[in-house]
């Protein structure tokens, strides 16, 4: 299934996409795509979306998952990213949050903070928790999994790497973490391990690159997390960017007002992003 959020910020309704790519409205079986829908996917998947009344139109698409919980990225988890950043692969993940406040829609606008001249992108496989996790062996860690979706790990590099302290200042800004366009369920996604990953500004590809080189892999992520805190439903685990990001390029490159930001993974959906300044 293709799960999506559709509608006014903070009002979003659920929906699916069905086979011809057509919006379903699931409002009258859920209220949202959060918690313990994520649980048992299975309610959801005995629906005959031809059932489902059509969206017509075009509205906007919110975050693929509601009421999340916490947002959990993993720094430098692409072998290939941690070399153009001049950095070893850490002997274990490096984890930060972005806060919650930065979630938005995958075609919302991305907000450039005030004062910011290093604004920039990362495209994501993110992983999303269906099934309470504590403790859980790498074994059984795939069945906590309810599915998977695009995100942007839109940075602030100044904020992150020259302020001092936890990176999470500079991962945090309003709209600095759009997800989706859909949550992907886990039984549609053949080989996560293997996964086409792409971005664009301007239309320039910026990012080429796939999951294949992802350094700490999704059964070991989701079975190290929940060592140190349980995992729930709704919780979103951004797992890593590939090479390609305005850091990394001689001389640095980044984002400013007008940038039009593209970015999608293989099954998964694209994103489509214009850079506003922020209020």
């Amino acid at each position: 299934m293709k799960l999506v959020r559709y509608g006014a910020r903070g009002a979003e309704k659920p929906g699916l996409i069905d086979a011809d790519g057509a919006l379903r409205d699931l409002s009258a079986h859920v209220t949202d795509i959060a918690g313990d829908v994520l649980a048992d996917l299975s309610v959801l998947a005995k629906i005959d979306p031809a059932t489902l009344p059509l969206v017509t139109g075009n509205p906007r698409l919110g975050a693929c998952v509601g009421q999340t919980g916490k947002f959990i990225c993993i720094g430098l988890n692409y072998s290939d990213h941690a070399a153009e950043s001049g950095m070893a692969v850490p002997p274990e993940p490096v984890i930060f949050a972005k806060y919650t406040s930065a979630i938005c829609g995958p075609d919302d606008p991305i907000l450039i903070p005030r004062g910011s001249d290093k604004t920039d992108w990362e495209v994501e496989l993110a992983v999303v928790i269906g099934k309470k996790a504590k403790y859980v062996s790498e074994a059984d860690a795939m069945e906590h999994v309810a599915g998977y979706c695009v995100c942007n790990d839109v940075s602030e590099r100044a904020y992150q790497i020259e302020r001092s302290g936890q990176w999470s200042k500079g991962k945090s800004s309003d709209n600095f973490g759009p997800i989706g366009p859909w949550l992907v369920t886990r039984d549609e996604v053949k080989d996560h391990d293997n996964l086409h990953m792409w971005l664009k500004v301007n239309g320039e590809i910026m990012q080429d690159g796939t999951s294949a080189t992802m350094v700490y892999k999704i059964p070991f992520l989701i079975s190290y997390l929940s060592q140190f805190f349980t995992l729930h439903p709704g919780d979103v685990i951004s797992t890593g960017t590939p090479p390609g990001v305005g850091l990394g390029m001689k001389p640095p490159r980044y984002l400013k007002a007008g940038d039009v930001v593209e970015l999608g993974i293989e099954g998964l959906g694209t994103q489509r992003q214009i850079c506003e300044n922020d209020a």
